[in-house]
This record gives C-alpha cells, sequence and structure tokens, in this order.
C-alpha cells in the first residue's frame, strides 16, 4: 500500500489489487476516517478526501485493516435482463461455450459494484469467474440505455444512451440512474447485484 497527496485536500490510497480495494473501501466505511468528505474507490485506488488535516488523515489510513468480507457484505440488488443482446453469440464463442451457458454464467454470479464512473450511475461490477472479455475491436457510437455489458472482468449497465465498446449481451427495463430518484443511482461502491434471466426476447 503507498499513499499519496493528491491536492491540498485528498490522498490516494494505492493498493494492490480490486479485491484490496473492496475491502480496504468497505473498512473505511466501517470506520470513517474524522473530517473525510469523500471516500471514492476505483480499480486500484481509494481517494479520500478531508476538511481535517492531511497529516491526521495520513495517520488513520495507514491503520486500516482490509476487510476479508466486502463482497458479500452490501445490500442485494435484482436487475431483470432480457438476454438478447448483439454481442451475446460472440461472447458465447470467446468463452467456448453456448449462448445459454453465457446466461447461467452471468445470472449465477453474485456481482459487486467495484467502483463507478464514465457516466453518471455507471457501475463496474466484478464477480469471482475469470470472464475476461475483450472489448470490441470497433466501439458503438450509440448503446441503447439500460445495455447489460461485459468487458475485461467487469459487467455494467449502461445508463443512458451513449457511445461504448463493451461487449452487449442483453437490456433491462431497470432504471439505473434517475435524476428524479433518490438516491439518483441504483449502483454504488459495495452493493451486491444479481441479474435475473426474464428471457430472450
Amino acid at each position: 500500500m503507498q499513499i499519496l497527496p493528491a491536492g491540498d485536500r485528498a490522498l490516494l490510497v494505492e493498493l494492490d489489487d480490486l479485491d484490496e480495494v473492496l475491502g480496504y473501501y468497505a473498512a473505511l466505511l466501517a470506520d470513517r476516517p474524522p473530517n473525510a468528505v469523500d471516500i471514492v474507490p476505483a480499480a486500484r485506488t481509494v481517494l479520500v478526501t478531508t476538511t481535517g488535516s492531511l497529516s491526521a488523515l495520513n495517520r488513520h489510513l495507514l491503520e486500516v485493516q482490509p476487510l476479508t468480507t466486502a463482497r458479500s457484505s452490501g445490500d442485494l440488488l435484482e436487475v431483470p435482463v432480457v438476454y438478447d443482446g448483439e454481442d451475446l453469440q460472440d461472447v458465447a464463442e470467446l468463452l467456448g461455450c453456448t449462448v445459454g451457458e453465457v446466461v447461467e454464467r452471468h445470472t449465477g454470479e453474485e456481482w459487486t459494484v467495484a467502483f463507478c464512473g464514465f457516466a453518471p450511475g455507471f457501475g463496474y461490477l466484478t464477480g469471482t469467474a475469470d470472464w475476461n472479455i475483450p472489448r470490441r475491436s470497433s466501439p458503438r457510437t450509440k448503446v441503447p440505455v439500460g445495455a447489460v455489458a461485459l468487458a475485461g472482468e467487469f459487467s455494467g449497465v449502461y445508463p443512458r444512451e451513449s457511445p461504448g465498446g463493451w461487449q452487449l449481451i442483453g437490456r433491462t427495463d431497470l432504471k439505473i440512474f434517475d435524476q428524479q430518484r433518490d438516491p439518483a443511482a441504483l449502483f454504488h461502491p459495495g452493493r451486491r447485484v444479481r441479474f435475473v434471466d426474464a428471457g430472450r426476447g
């Protein structure tokens, strides 16, 4: 672990891998540093902003012990998915299995929102299986809202229409991000997600 300054009001904690990030982030939520304003996880880092002194924050961060149960500690959200994505067959070929087996594997995972980014409400969900799905060689200029996708070790749901290079395997009618709702985003770091098969279109 390495702690680096990030401006005059934040420290960036660099960690070895995503599992360590999840555990460290969960530990910070359980024992929030005094004067902490935001705690923001990413793929290999956790950023902590403060209204207090950086030296006091640094001391607190050094004492944090990552939790080992971070993947299973958040509340569970079920997301119904119609598995009819344009890239579903391609993903099956990449994994060397049938389309049905891709769906069974995707719904069989208990995913965890590791961190958020790219667009408001977009969560990077990680499971326990080795997915390792390459992004499309040619990204789409328009991915529809609600598209369920895979890329690398992650799954995600597009919260709005946008460009994107992830492999599309299905779609959901569940509003992942709604500015009129409180909270606006259904995905937040630490939340558990289970995808439910709602048919094949």
